[in-house]
């Protein structure tokens, strides 16, 4: 049997399909390519170019394939454009689960994994972890779209044979261990990836917002966690899910912050090049301290991160943006004729 991964051309996306067919599994990938590259996904996977809002096309999908379970990370994750074109992400993050959700009851299909978001607590009410419990206060159509998911898979399970995990995300960094996919959208803004960027002279600069913040050095406090130790948190939960597992929602992150200026600092040491840092005020929105509680996914999922150090996250961020310059560089070449 295969497992469906939806979004499988994206970052994320891209580190799960490699991740199970390094497990052994038969994968099965969706994606409509708006924001992923169809070179990103391992050529071992059986790739269908389509939207999953096209109830015709995973129809086709469970049709020619024996589909287990479900890895859904198709989404649109950019919060400033969730904010400008809400129906857009209202659209494609909740509306288009719902089509999925419907197409796999109907197809027997009674397991999912789902991408969620730190973005559902919206800003924490103190400085210390976050845990499932928190209140959901998204604070942006983007987090509005994640809980309205959650509520729909909630309600599914108790009408259907059908249980789930919801993973929510903090802040995804870094790149495969082998060099084999990493972080490749146009005008990413997240820090990690644009501080690299900045440190190879593909930015001008990085832009730091906010030095005024109730914490150490009075720049805002992430949870970053490496998208390998990510992408084994859906691995977990699909091994919890095949156990008979019941559903639940989990918190995705290692526990311990990072401000924006020690990931900068971070940034410099292993490039070995320093970085122009702009200053400006706060953004709306962004809260001072965001750090994931991550007990039950290791009670529960019997999870165990292995990369969470910063250096380490950047080490993989930064050797696969350099990759992506001198490819951009031997394309040009190319096309101006000197190879």
């Amino acid at each position: 049997m295969a497992i469906l991964v939806t979004g499988g051309a994206g970052y994320i996306g891209s580190h799960m399909v490699w991740a199970l067919l390094d497990a052994g599994q038969d994968v099965v990938v969706v994606d409509r390519l708006s924001t992923g590259f169809r070179w990103a996904v391992a050529p071992e996977a059986r790739f269908y170019l389509g939207d999953i809002g096209n109830a015709d096309l995973l129809g086709q999908i469970f049709a020619e394939n024996e589909i287990e379970a479900i890895i859904h990370l198709a989404a649109s994750v950019v919060v400033p454009e969730s904010v400008s074109n809400p129906l857009s992400y209202y659209e494609n993050n909740t509306g288009n689960t719902r089509i999925l959700l419907s197409a796999a009851i109907k197809a027997g299909i009674g397991k999912l994994i789902f991408s969620s978001t730190a973005a559902v607590y919206g800003t924490p009410a103190v400085a210390e972890p976050v845990k499932e419990t928190a209140p959901l206060l998204p604070e942006n159509p983007y987090g509005q779209s994640k809980v309205m998911s959650e509520l729909m898979l909630r309600d599914t399970a108790h009408a259907h044979d059908f249980r789930y995990v919801a993973l929510r995300y903090f802040n995804v960094a870094g790149a495969d261990l082998k060099g084999r996919t990493g972080q490749s959208t146009d005008r990413a803004t997240h820090l990690i990836k644009v501080a690299c960027e900045a440190a190879l002279g593909k930015r001008p600069s990085v832009t730091v917002y906010g030095t005024d913040y109730p914490t150490p050095d009075g720049t805002g406090v992430r949870d970053y966690i490496h998208v390998a130790d990510l992408v084994e948190a859906h691995m977990c939960a699909l091994e919890h899910l095949r156990r008979g597992g019941a559903s639940l929602v989990a918190n995705c992150g290692y526990g311990q912050g990072y401000s924006v200026l020690e990931v900068l600092d971070s940034v410099a040491k292993v490039s070995g090049r320093p970085l122009s840092v702009d200053y400006a005020s706060r953004r709306a929105g962004d809260a001072a301290f965001v750090v994931a509680d991550a007990t039950l996914a290791r009670e529960l999922l019997g999870w165990e991160p292995r990369h969470a150090d910063l250096d380490a996250i950047v080490e993989t961020a930064f050797a696969w943006e350099a990759r992506l310059k001198q490819d951009a560089a031997h394309h040009i070449a190319v096309r101006a004729g000197g190879l």
